[in-house]
């Protein structure tokens, strides 16, 4: 299947590649830690990073759960049947530890020619093999990284992979971080074909995890997409989300049940308490680290107030990828109605709570947009895009623009996002915002005031600045 998207990343390994081809490097080896939510593509990416440079490669994927002896067995006959032009001098060898195993690996790189070798699932392989890093560590100072070699080292336990660059770590200041993200809005519309607001729309349902944009038939509708998803129980857009789920989190432990209440609604520690404790209150003492794990695996975010006042305990919480939102609020009890052949009920509850659920989960890819287009001439002093709300919620600004974040010296615009099929941003929504001015810590009647609407505005609204779909597609490319 054709390959989309990820110039970005491929131009950064590309990079790398070229340093140990030119030996510009401090070491002659490079290193790259390469991390991301799982599902996400990170494997087809540096395979097609290896097809495209044309280099001797070894890939090995550990296996979780496999006896470190046959973890070792698996990877040396991996670097034996490899393309590396000594592959020949490690054949039969045995390991009966990881410093011998990644020894034969040096043995079997050449001197004198770059090679690419991937590591994948690193956090598997240290699970089972205490003694990987520090064997890691050794061989690359005395062996790899007098080579030729771009080492790749992927894992999808973000926090694993996070804790591989800790100071204190074996492994600590010899490679470079690469975090993939799913593919941004720009690439969901380029691989579906739509236009520039139905192309955030399949964001927000594909969250741009590959294997399910590339299930959405070029120029289909949302709705058509949908009722197709939800005619087969095996679709990516209802199997990709379970798997994940069980990747990271059994059914059973109470981060799933948190993460749950979260993906269902709940945004505030009480209200999450309420509905993960089951048939309690779950204790501030067990939630706190819980949400923390979620954030450390960042699977959720947690969002604060932005203003010119410290505000540390009024977080919101949000699932932080589109597409498990989506998954958690419709697709999770669409999965038991389309196993009994009732996927219109299924897509009877989407377009229920479609604009509600919309409304609220676009806000984030909103403020990502407008963070990539400002500063600009206009706001030459804006370079981050938040929002700002009180404890009861009442008022609650969906943008504010500020000069810096957490705390900012200034605001410098509040604004509005109104995502209606076909509504414009009016008097009515204008004159709620102009309200909410005077609650915000560093605004007055003074600030300006900006709007985007994915269905324009109306004309004599006195808005300082309006943004539409066409200019937040764009904000990507």
């Amino acid at each position: 299947m054709e390959f989309q998207g990820r110039r970005s990343d491929l131009a950064r390994l590309d990079d790398q590649r070229r340093a140990v081809r030119d030996g510009t490097g401090a070491t002659r080896g490079r290193a790259v830690i390469v991390s991301g939510r799982r599902r996400v593509g990170k494997s087809r990416l540096v395979q097609e990073f290896c097809d495209r440079s044309g280099l001797p490669a070894v890939i090995f994927q550990a296996t979780r759960g496999r006896a470190p002896g046959s973890e070792r067995a698996e990877f040396l006959a991996t670097v034996t049947q490899s393309g590396l032009p000594q592959a020949g001098l490690v054949a039969g060898l045995q390991a009966s530890d990881w410093n011998q195993a990644l020894r034969a690996l040096a043995i079997a790189l050449p001197d004198d020619t770059p090679a690419v070798v991937v590591l994948d699932e690193i956090p598997w392989l240290t699970e089972r093999a205490a003694d990987f890093e520090g064997a890691l560590q050794t061989v690359w100072d005395q062996h790899l990284a007098h080579k030729p070699v771009l080492l790749l080292l992927v894992g999808s336990d973000t926090s694993v992979m996070e804790q591989l660059q800790e100071h204190g770590r074996p492994f600590f200041g010899r490679a470079t971080p690469l975090r993939v993200e799913p593919l941004h809005v720009a690439d969901v519309q380029d691989a579906t074909g739509l236009d520039p607001a139905a192309a955030v729309d399949a964001l927000l349902v594909t969250g741009g995890f590959p294997e399910i944009v590339r299930s959405w038939p070029r120029g289909m509708t949302l709705r058509d997409f949908l009722r197709t998803s939800f005619a087969d129980p095996l679709s990516p857009l209802l199997v990709s989300g379970e798997l994940t789920l069980l990747g990271e989190f059994p059914e059973s432990t109470q981060a799933r049940a948190v993460l749950e209440a979260i993906g269902t609604g709940e945004r505030t520690f009480t209200g999450i308490a309420s509905s993960a404790g089951g048939d309690g209150v779950l204790k501030s003492g067990a939630l706190g680290p819980l949400l923390k794990t979620l954030q450390a695996k960042h699977v959720i975010a947690a969002d604060r107030p932005l203003s010119t006042t410290s505000d540390t305990k009024n977080n919101r919480y949000r699932v932080a990828d589109p597409y498990l939102r989506f998954w958690l609020a419709f697709a999770a009890r669409a999965i038991p109605l389309v196993e009994r052949g009732r996927g219109d009920v299924a897509l009877d509850h989407v377009e229920r709570g479609w604009a509600a659920w919309r409304g609220r989960a676009v806000e984030p890819f909103v403020r990502a947009s407008l963070e990539r287009l400002l500063p600009d001439d206009a706001w030459p002093t804006t370079e981050f895009v938040g929002g700002w709300w009180n404890r009861r919620n009442n008022p609650e600004v969906d943008l504010v623009g500020a000069d810096r974040t957490p705390v900012a010296r200034s605001v410098q615009f509040l604004g509005s996002v109104k995502w209606h099929e076909s509504r414009p941003f009016g008097r009515q929504e204008y004159d709620a915002l102009a309200r909410a001015v005077t609650a915000v810590p560093g605004a007055d009647a003074t600030t300006p005031l900006v709007a985007v609407s994915r269905s324009g505005v109306d004309g004599d609204l006195p808005l300082a600045a309006t943004w539409g779909p066409e200019q937040l597609v764009a904000a990507w490319r």
